[in-house]
């Protein structure tokens, strides 16, 4: 069976986890949802963003929401946080654009999700490749990355 590193991650530490494929083709969020058969409420994107002060975070909002920066500076302790360039995605993190996993980035960055996700029994993520999503619970997420749930998306 496929397995991506972010599925090895998750086996290595016995957290139990779903993974689901699509065509790669279809990077929308709420394309995904649709291929999914879920509502777009419980497929997270993951952004990555850079503070005023060269720190990266990463934040995990649903795709059918704007991640606002105002907001996320603020749970990141940060003054300010700006979209990094999609050319830098990659270098830094080891995952592509539409393919970014909050699990198994080259390196651990302090993470967030949105606390929409607290209220779901199980939200989907990226498992790190096109076409692949993992669907596991927003506790056992949040363990594994040492995310910290908080409000994050535009009103």
């Amino acid at each position: 069976m496929f397995k991506t590193n972010a599925m090895r991650l998750l086996d290595a530490k016995k957290i139990s986890y779903e993974s689901f494929s699509y065509p790669p083709e279809v990077t929308d969020g709420e394309q995904v949802a649709k291929q999914l058969g879920e509502d777009p409420a419980a497929v997270f994107k993951t952004l990555v963003t850079v503070s005023d002060k060269g720190e990266h975070f990463v934040f995990c909002v649903p795709v059918c929401a704007s991640l606002d920066l105002k907001r996320a500076a603020k749970a990141a302790g940060a003054k300010s946080v700006a979209m990094i360039k999609q050319k830098e995605l990659e270098p830094l993190t080891g995952y592509v654009h539409g393919g970014c996993s909050p699990v198994g980035m080259k390196k651990r960055f302090a993470t967030f999700i949105d606390e929409s996700a607290q209220g779901l029994s199980a939200m989907y993520v990226s498992a790190g490749k096109l076409g692949w999503q993992m669907k596991l619970s927003p506790a056992s997420l949040a363990g594994f990355v040492g995310a910290v749930f908080a409000p994050l998306r535009t009103e």
